[in-house]
């Protein structure tokens, strides 16, 4: 029953089928590397289309019910590893919106939350997001997916622990500074109400969303995955567009040369290149499969699409803003030292799955 579902709602093979017809009542050659593409540009991207479209909107209503301010609110109560394990699985559900996990990194800091919480949230929101396993699924199946969420909360665990014992929260010191501000600003504001130069108008934050905006879950849903896929259209196509002339141009030598299973380096080499590209993590799976019908083995490729989640520059540098470099450097390392054992440990045990 489960592998039938896969076949007709995930791995929609009746796309890929319908697609072949159409390709052969044109009498186009599938064999030929050029149609190939074609027809794998044309399968990944109707597939993704409607399976991102369906996965954020079941995703986006669930997060209806974890609006920012919720989630800030509950990270505050809790401490220690419990704190940890519950901000990790907030991560999960982390919101899709304007807001990135870093706004929302830095609004739990300063309302109280513990350090290694914060950090645990935000290891785990790029890496596991629901709707990252679903798609996941539609790539290496369930069991895998389920297995690379598993050690990605795990990650984000012990992450935050680490964090939380070396005790650096005087490093986030731009924090310290925007609040000093947001209380300059605030008095300086009641001083000209007293003098009754200005009608202050309280504005809501825009990284703090209102709790009455969740209200109808539906039309919030419908919203969200609108302002999604408005988002991330572009990376998709290009990323199935590359995705399609790796799969049938680049050279399978060539690859495995760097990072295949020969290349005791290759998961090394492959978190490395997820550095500097800058993308949505479900653009990175689809470059990812790519690389997996290349031969590339599957730990190799999760390490690629985990620092393309985790690690990728834009980040690094928005994160250089709110924090010191050693404890910039210490959450990198950290990070990436996971991200290599995971990848190293599916390589390893690949068979059972």
């Amino acid at each position: 029953m489960i592998n039938l579902f896969l076949d007709i709602f995930v791995k929609m093979t009746w796309l890929e089928n319908l697609l072949n017809n159409i390709f052969l009542y044109f009498l186009l050659d599938l064999e030929n590397k050029w149609v190939n593409s074609l027809h794998f540009f044309f399968y990944e991207l109707v597939k993704i289309s409607l399976l991102i479209t369906v996965i954020i909107f079941l995703i986006s209503y669930i997060q209806s019910f974890f609006p920012p301010t919720k989630t800030k609110e509950i990270l505050t109560k809790y401490t220690g590893i419990k704190g940890n394990i519950l901000a990790s699985l907030l991560g999960v559900v982390s919101p899709f919106c304007s807001c990135s996990s870093i706004p929302l990194f830095i609004g739990m800091n300063k309302a109280g939350a513990p350090v290694g919480a914060s950090f645990s949230f935000l290891i785990s929101s790029p890496l596991v997001d629901m709707a990252s396993l679903l798609f996941l699924v539609t790539i290496f199946g369930y069991k895998l997916a389920l297995a690379y969420v598993f050690v990605g909360v795990l990650l984000a665990v012990i992450g935050g622990v680490v964090i939380e014992r070396l005790n650096l929260r005087d490093d986030l010191f731009l924090t310290r500074r925007q609040e000093a501000e947001a209380l300059r600003k605030k008095n300086m504001k009641l001083r000209e109400k007293n003098n009754d130069l200005l009608e202050i108008k309280k504005e809501p934050c825009p990284c703090a969303a209102d709790e009455t905006i969740y209200n109808d879950h539906i039309k919030y849903s419908i919203e969200q995955t609108l302002s999604v896929i408005k988002k991330i259209w572009k990376y998709i196509l290009i990323s199935v567009a590359i995705g399609s002339l790796i799969y049938n141009f680049a050279p399978q030598e060539i690859i495995q040369s760097f990072i295949g299973e020969n290349n005791y380096f290759s998961v090394l080499i492959a978190t490395l290149i997820g550095v500097p590209i800058y993308t949505d993590e479900m653009s990175a799976m689809i470059i990812g499969r790519a690389f997996f019908e290349k031969g590339v083995q599957i730990g190799t490729v999760l390490a690629f699409m985990m620092s393309a989640a985790a690690l990728s520059l834009p980040s690094i540098m928005m994160l250089k803003s709110v924090m010191s470099v050693r404890l910039l450097s210490i959450f990198v390392g950290i990070v990436t030292f996971g991200i290599i054992i995971i990848g190293y440990l599916f390589n390893s045990l690949y068979f059972l799955f």
